[in-house]
């Protein structure tokens, strides 16, 4: 994904900040344990947040220990293990999605722009391939993603819902396969459905400025104008409001500070600091109210 799934630190306990670099370790170890050493480089924050949440739905954590950091042997860290394949899932996760944005990168670039590109995707591709055995579900649903967007997006004039839609049925659909019931599942689409829009809508925003110099497509651009910056707040807002209604509903017990910090703090931190890059609102400083209906390194 994208990297916008993060926390708001300054309002975290220190306990739960140790938790979360443990969780996020501990991806990285698995990373490491699946695939190889250089995948590690491809952790995201969101991939953290999805670990974090199956393990918190699953109750799998089996406890923390120290040990050393693989990129920086010279470092002492907390890993967090679990004692089912959340982590694997994770990092499959992680995988499948880097191999389908670098073949997205090609497309959408020059050769020389996508140089990097083209020499990255024999390595990823073959971890992909690997991720895909594992977890074939996981691979149906991002490539079908990929395909649809790639459809809506010869049309220049594609809406906003259309055009998020894809990323937001991808997320849904992984989500639900961990619900424990009918009901749960139900409640993980629709959490994953509202939570993907967002996450799509506000890439989409960041790159207004970049997609109009590149005339690239953006869902925020129509005729070589940007939409209105107001709009662009409320129907993040809307997004977040939505999926924040949906998360309510599900049984979080472990690591829920960190969640509630996540949904409540860390995501509306981030859409106000890129939406306030285009135009400062109303809106975009308003948090995502309570059942609504309507630093990178570690």
């Amino acid at each position: 994904m994208f990297g916008y799934l993060q926390i708001e630190k300054e309002e975290l306990l220190v306990k739960e900040f140790e938790t979360y670099k443990a969780i996020y370790c501990g991806l990285c170890k698995q990373m490491g344990k699946d695939y190889s050493f250089w995948t590690r480089v491809t952790l995201s924050y969101d991939c953290t947040f999805y670990a974090m949440l199956l393990m918190s739905l699953h109750s799998s954590c089996s406890g923390f220990r120290r040990g050393r950091c693989t990129c920086n042997p010279l470092k002492s860290c907390n890993f967090a293990y679990s004692k089912n394949d959340d982590y694997s899932k994770a990092a499959a996760f992680s995988i499948i999605t880097v191999y389908y944005k670098i073949i997205d990168d090609i497309n959408d670039s020059g050769f020389f722009k996508s140089l990097l590109f083209r020499m990255a995707k024999p390595f990823i591709s073959h971890q992909r391939k690997k991720a895909k055995k594992r977890y074939p579900r996981i691979d149906e649903y991002v490539g079908d993603m990929m395909q649809r967007q790639a459809e809506i997006e010869k049309d220049k004039n594609s809406s906003v819902d259309i055009s998020a839609d894809p990323t937001a049925v991808m997320l849904g659909k992984i989500l639900a396969e961990d619900g424990k019931d009918e009901i749960e599942s139900r409640v993980l689409y629709e959490f994953g459905y509202n939570l993907g829009r967002w996450i799509y809508l506000i890439d989409a925003a960041d790159d207004i400025e970049k997609d109009m110099e590149s005339h690239n497509f953006n869902p925020f651009v129509e005729n070589d104008t940007k939409a209105d910056s107001d709009l662009i707040c409320v129907t993040l807002n809307q997004c977040l409001a939505r999926a924040y209604d949906a998360y309510i509903l599900l049984d979080i017990k472990p690591f829920k500070g960190i969640l509630d910090n996540m949904m409540l703090r860390g995501f509306p931190k981030m859409q106000n600091k890129i939406t306030s890059k285009n135009k400062n609102c109303s809106e975009c400083n308003s948090e995502p109210e309570k059942g609504s209906k309507d630093e990178q390194s570690l």
